[in-house]
C-alpha cells in the first residue's frame, strides 16, 4: 500500500470517528478491510455533503462539485489521498464508482433548491444521495447474488433519506428546502408558511413516515442475502432509523416542532436488540 493510499485510510477513519455518524457501529461490525473500504466510501460522501452544505456561495458550490465529478472520472491519476483510497478500494472490492455520479447529482439538485411535485420525483432524489450509498456500501459487502442485492440496497437508501427529511424537517424549512411532495401537501390540505406547514401537519407526517418504514421493511430484505457480518452491519445501521421512523408516526408533532432525535441511551439500545436478533436469526 503506497504512503498516499494509507495516508487516506487514515483520513477516512478520522473523519467517520468525528462524524458521530449511527452507522459508525455497523461499519466497525465488518472485517478490516473491508471495513477501510466503507470507511473511505463514508469519507467522500461526507465531503460531497460538506460541499452542497456549506458556506460558500452557489456557484461555488457548483464549481467543487464539478471539480470532483471531473476527478473522479480519474482517480486513478488523482494524488488526493482519499480519493487514491477510494481507487484502492473500488480495485479490492466490485464498487461501482459510477454511484458517485448520481451522489453529485443529488448534491446538485440541493444547491439548486430543487422542489418535488410528486413522490416519483422524490424517490429519484433519494436514489441519488442515499440509493447511492446503499449500492456502493454493497460493493464492499460480501453477497451471494449481487443482482438480487442491489435494487435493495437501492431501496433500502431511499428508506433512511425519507427518514432524514422527516428527522431534519423543521431545520430544512427554516434553511428554505422543502422535501415533501406538493402532491403529498395536497392531499393532506397542506402548504408549507415560511418554516411551517399548515393544515392537517400531524397527518401528513405520520403518512410519511408509514410510508418510509415501508420502504426500511422492503429494504431489509437485503439482510438475508450478505454474509453475517455484514447483515449484522446493515441491522447495526438501520435499527435507529427505524425507532426514529417509528415515533414520527406515533408522535408526528414532535417533528413538526423541532428536529427530532434519539437519546444516545436510546440509540445504543435499539443496535444492541438489532444485533441479538440477528445474531439468532443466522
Amino acid at each position: 500500500m503506497s504512503a498516499r493510499v494509507a495516508q487516506g485510510y487514515a483520513e477516512a477513519r478520522r473523519i467517520v470517528r468525528l462524524s458521530q455518524s449511527s452507522f459508525h457501529t455497523g461499519m466497525r461490525l465488518l472485517p478490516a478491510g473491508r471495513r477501510d473500504a466503507l470507511f473511505a466510501v463514508y469519507a467522500l460522501a461526507r465531503r460531497i455533503d460538506d460541499i452542497a452544505d456549506g458556506e460558500l456561495a452557489r456557484e461555488a458550490k457548483l464549481e467543487q462539485l464539478d471539480a470532483l465529478r471531473a476527478e473522479l472520472a480519474t482517480v486513478a491519476d488523482s494524488r488526493d489521498p482519499l480519493l487514491a483510497a477510494i481507487d484502492d478500494a473500488s480495485r479490492r472490492f466490485p464498487i461501482p464508482l459510477s454511484a458517485f455520479g448520481d451522489l453529485l447529482d443529488g448534491a446538485e439538485a440541493d444547491v439548486r433548491g430543487v422542489e418535488y411535485e410528486e413522490f416519483a420525483d422524490l424517490e429519484r432524489y433519494c436514489r441519488c444521495v442515499a440509493g447511492s450509498i446503499g449500492r456502493l456500501s454493497l460493493g464492499v459487502f460480501e453477497t451471494p447474488d449481487r443482482a438480487a442485492a442491489e435494487p435493495l440496497a437501492d431501496d433500502l437508501g431511499v428508506a433512511l433519506q425519507l427518514a432524514n427529511i422527516l428527522r431534519d424537517l423543521t431545520e430544512d424549512l427554516r434553511d428554505g428546502r422543502a422535501y415533501l411532495p406538493q402532491a403529498d401537501l395536497e392531499r393532506f390540505g397542506c402548504r408549507i408558511a415560511g418554516a411551517r406547514i399548515e393544515g392537517e401537519s400531524e397527518l401528513l407526517l405520520a403518512f410519511e413516515a408509514e410510508r418510509a418504514l415501508g420502504w426500511l421493511r422492503r429494504g431489509l430484505a437485503l439482510v438475508p442475502l450478505l454474509d453475517r457480518r455484514s447483515a449484522l452491519a446493515v441491522l447495526a445501521m438501520t435499527a435507529a432509523y427505524e425507532r426514529l421512523l417509528l415515533r414520527i408516526a406515533a408522535e408526528p408533532a414532535r417533528a413538526l416542532r423541532a428536529r427530532v432525535s434519539l437519546p444516545a441511551w436510546e440509540k445504543r439500545a435499539v443496535v444492541v436488540r438489532s444485533l441479538v436478533k440477528g445474531a439468532r436469526a443466522a
